[in-house]
């Protein structure tokens, strides 16, 4: 079976490319990456290394890649002949080769190929295919739409593996945790008869999403946004100082909460799932920066985000939200200058009363909370000052 993955790097090939070579796939990967594609191009497959005790290697073949930059014509033909597509190209790049993978719809569509075929978006967020299935079919007319309802399926996943920045001699090398948990909604799939091991099956997979999108996301950014306002570099360093995990421990108490009430997850089962993603965080083979997890912060401080949206839905079921509130008042001391969001997040600071920077970032209309996130900035301030 083929395969076509957009975006060749360390998450694309030590993630989701493992995972499928483990099932016998071929990967074709897209990217602009001329590096990465001309290696994937010259040796058809790669090497992964488990951050872990003994550093296991695993051996990925059968891979090629397409730089799409050169030749989108080549991508369409992939896909035409494809039977799976996947991604792990970052949300903001999802509508940029929505495109793409229209044209190989439409190619499908023209030499009548009616097997069906899923188009899985493996990125942080909520709804992430359904929201490429909307790019997709932009670019497709009324009856290409027709077509693509009954032969193509864009089922929601879930997806969670630390993948650390990291830089090699070898540009295809990636250094992974062990640790990974892929879960796809089974009802919005077209073609159920393909199933791969290692990844979970669920007929409702938004409290999947939300569990890891509310602990791991949430949980890390915590780290990031409160070692780097105690003046941390990496994650290693700053999950050594116990304030710094403690404040981890509280938000998740609080996302915990929110997850238990409303989704029904057995609270002691959920407690040590809790403690299994602190220990992930703790991993001594893994060397994060704080600025690679903590980036894009104005999107993570979105309505429906990491931090705003359990603090929302807590509000709103009565329950205690002060520890995710007071990360939320860290953000905003996330200053880096490689990161363009960060960037912009510091100027409109020094432009705009933070009142307003905090309506703007969050969307947030209920002046309490705007109020309360407020206080925590405040707070901040005055301690860093």
């Amino acid at each position: 079976m083929l395969d076509v993955h957009f975006g060749a790097g360390n998450i694309g090939r030590g993630f989701i490319g493992e995972t499928l070579a483990d099932n016998g796939f071929k990967i074709t990967f897209v990217d602009v990456n001329e590096t990465l594609i001309d290696e994937l191009n010259k040796r058809n497959g790669y090497t992964i290394e488990l951050a872990a005790e003994g550093q296991k290697k695993i051996d990925v073949h059968d891979v090629k890649g397409i730089n799409n930059g050169k030749d989108p014509k080549a991508v369409a033909e992939e896909i035409a002949k494809a039977d799976m597509v996947t991604t792990a190209i970052g949300p903001k790049i999802l509508k940029f080769i929505a495109p793409l993978i229209a044209d190989g719809l439409k190619l499908r569509h023209a030499n009548n190929n009616t097997t069906p075929i899923d188009i899985i978006a493996c990125e942080n967020m909520i709804g992430g295919s359904q929201s490429l299935k909307q790019s997709v079919y932009e670019s497709l007319d009324e009856t290409e739409q027709a077509w693509a309802n009954e032969n193509a399926g864009f089922p929601n996943a879930a997806v969670d593996r630390i993948v650390p920045l990291q830089k090699h001699d070898d540009p295809l090398f990636v250094s992974v945790e062990p640790f990974k948990e892929w879960v796809i909604d089974k009802s919005q799939m077209k073609n159920p008869k393909i199933q791969l091991k290692g990844v979970d099956y669920a007929d409702d997979l938004e409290p999947y999403i939300e569990r890891k999108l509310f602990s791991v996301n949430t949980g890390h950014a915590t780290v990031a946004y409160t070692g780097n306002i105690k003046g941390y570099k990496t994650i290693g360093e700053a999950v050594k100082d116990d304030s710094v995990v403690d404040q981890a421990k509280r938000v998740l108490a609080e996302t915990g909460d929110l997850l238990i009430q409303k989704w029904g997850f057995d609270p002691d089962v959920h407690h040590a799932y809790q403690q299994k993603i602190l220990s992930r965080f703790e991993n001594p083979y893994i060397s994060d920066d704080i600025e690679r997890v903590g980036r894009t912060p104005i999107r993570k401080l979105g309505f429906n985000e990491r931090f705003i949206r359990p603090i929302r839905e807590l509000k709103d079921r009565g329950r205690n939200y002060d520890a995710l509130v007071d990360t939320v008042g860290e953000m905003f001391f996330f200053n880096f200058p490689n990161d363009s969001e960060s960037v912009k997040l510091q100027q409109m600071l020094k432009d705009e009363p933070i009142e307003q920077v905090i309506r703007e970032t969050t969307d947030l209309k209920d002046d309490d909370l705007v109020q309360a996130i407020k206080a925590a900035y405040e707070k901040h301030l005055a301690a860093v000052k």
